[in-house]
């Protein structure tokens, strides 16, 4: 056993441990990281890439088929194996070998092993081999774990091996049926993609589809998914699995069954804390771990939680938002610097409350920032609200002959500026900075008259929204 004592240890090597690692060490302390899986964490291998590059093709080929001209070239249909190809390639066959070099560069020292809290700073990690390596912090450790699939408690589910974002998206064949549990990002996307492949996909989201966006969204992805062949079940459960020689046969509340050759669970996460020990510092196994805007763990002087395991937004670029934060103030603190009184000190994590920004790659593709309409009404805003038909914009129909979208923007009227924007649409993603750019600034919408967009692109939908509301009055 050899010991070991380090200004700062991070537990978990996926993007945000990565960022809270390397502001840490460029603030000058000394940090080692600890994985027990692969250098660069879900994103990279099971989550956002794999499952874009899954996407990515079957969207293309409909997008040339929208198109007079480019529909007559294509002769072939979708090459499934190709796709799958292209997806082990972006994640290097699910190899870190160029991550772990990334973080010799960075000056980040690499420990491969299973972290566990022994005491205040004080943690043991236990290779494969069997080898235990006892370390302390002098100043801080940082938990960025992530999440993990969240498993119902339905008769038999566990029983029929059920699939999590991790097999759909790392999946060596495609199955000729899939059942998809739950109607969030991770089921919406999946099912986009698989129906792409040709798999027969139903989807069964009990209270519908991606149900914290703007209600039209959920119904243009549905009506999309419909037109891909798939089915989309709303309003019923799942009340029993099973799996003979035939697949997997789900029952509905309704008493129907469903079955199907694999099932995808999508009906959310828990928190990667259960195995960590974290009851030898007082807290409790399996719960998300609460932070301030510093991202440390309330109760704590030395503690942080960084990314999803903070439950505070479930997102990579958020998560690395966060990191960056947590970094600097780290840094800060364990050189004796106020934060409030550092350069960085204004850099803590309040854009994860209201203003985080979100992409669903489905196709249509939905991209939102701030508060809904619901959400704002919610929050007692005095708001207008200001809808678009993206058809209507003259970028749309040089993108497609048939182009379906719709753009919702969310006014403060008490402020005039914007405090959401829910853009849905083909190539809609590359619209959101802006919209997030205007909220998180607070841009007043008489100064947004003076930021011309470009024609003919789909960025002319901000004159439309501002047309749409009428030129605000000084004051």
């Amino acid at each position: 056993m050899t010991a070991r004592e380090y200004d700062l240890i991070v537990i978990g090597a996926g993007a945000v441990g990565e960022n809270v690692a390397d502001r840490v060490v460029q603030g000058g302390l000394s940090v080692l990281i600890v994985e027990d899986e692969l250098v660069g964490g879900e994103c990279s291998y099971w989550a956002c890439m794999p499952s874009k590059a899954l996407l990515r093709s079957a969207a293309s080929l409909r997008a040339a088929r929208a198109v007079d001209g480019a529909r007559q070239a294509i002769t072939g249909e979708l090459d499934v194996a190709g796709v799958l190809r292209r997806r082990t390639k972006v994640t290097h066959d699910w190899d870190d070998a160029s991550q772990v070099k990334w973080l010799g560069k960075a000056g980040i020292e690499l420990l491969r092993g299973h972290a566990e809290f022994t005491g205040e700073r004080e943690l043991r990690v236990t290779g494969d081999d069997g080898s235990v390596t006892e370390l302390t912090a002098r100043h801080a450790v940082a938990v960025s774990t992530g999440s993990l699939p969240l498993l119902p408690d339905i008769p038999g589910l566990r029983d029929i091996e059920p699939w999590t974002s991790r097999d759909a998206t790392s999946a060596r064949e495609v199955p000729a049926s899939l059942a998809i549990l739950g109607g969030g990002v991770v089921g919406a996307e999946m099912a986009t993609a698989y129906a792409g492949f040709g798999t027969e996909v139903t989807l069964i989201a009990r209270s519908g589809l991606l149900t914290r966006e703007e209600p039209f969204a959920g119904e243009l992805v549905k009506e999309s998914l419909e037109a891909m062949g798939a089915t989309v079940l709303t309003g019923v459960d799942v009340t029993a699995a099973a799996r003979d020689d035939h697949g997997a046969t789900l029952t509905l509340s309704d008493g129907r069954t469903i079955v199907a050759e694999q099932v995808l669970v999508a009906v959310g996460r828990t928190p990667r804390t259960g195995d960590l020990g974290v009851e030898a510092i007082g807290l409790t196994p399996g719960e998300w771990l609460e932070t301030d805007d510093t991202l440390r763990v309330n109760g704590f002087d030395w503690l942080y939680a960084v990314g999803d395991v903070n439950h505070r937004a479930l997102l990579t670029h958020q998560g690395k938002y966060q990191a960056r934060a947590a970094g600097d103030v780290i840094a800060a603190r364990a050189k004796g610097t106020a934060v409030d009184d550092a350069p960085w000190g204004a850099h803590v994590a309040t854009a994860d409350h209201r203003h985080v920004p979100q992409v669903t790659f489905t196709d249509p593709e939905v991209a939102s920032v701030g508060l809904t309409e619901a959400a704002a009404r919610k929050a007692g805003y005095d708001i207008r609200v200001l809808d678009y038909d993206l058809s209507w914009v003259a970028g749309a129909s040089t993108l497609s002959d048939d182009y379906r979208g719709t753009a919702r923007a969310i006014v403060d009227e008490k402020r005039g500026v914007l405090v959401g924007a829910t853009f849905v649409g083909q190539d809609v993603v590359e619209l959101l900075h802006s919209a997030t750019v205007a909220i998180v600034g607070e841009v007043p919408l008489d100064r947004l008259w003076h930021a011309v967009p470009s024609y003919p692109t789909l960025s002319e939908v901000w004159l439309r929204w501002l047309e749409a509301y009428g030129r605000p009055s000084a004051g």
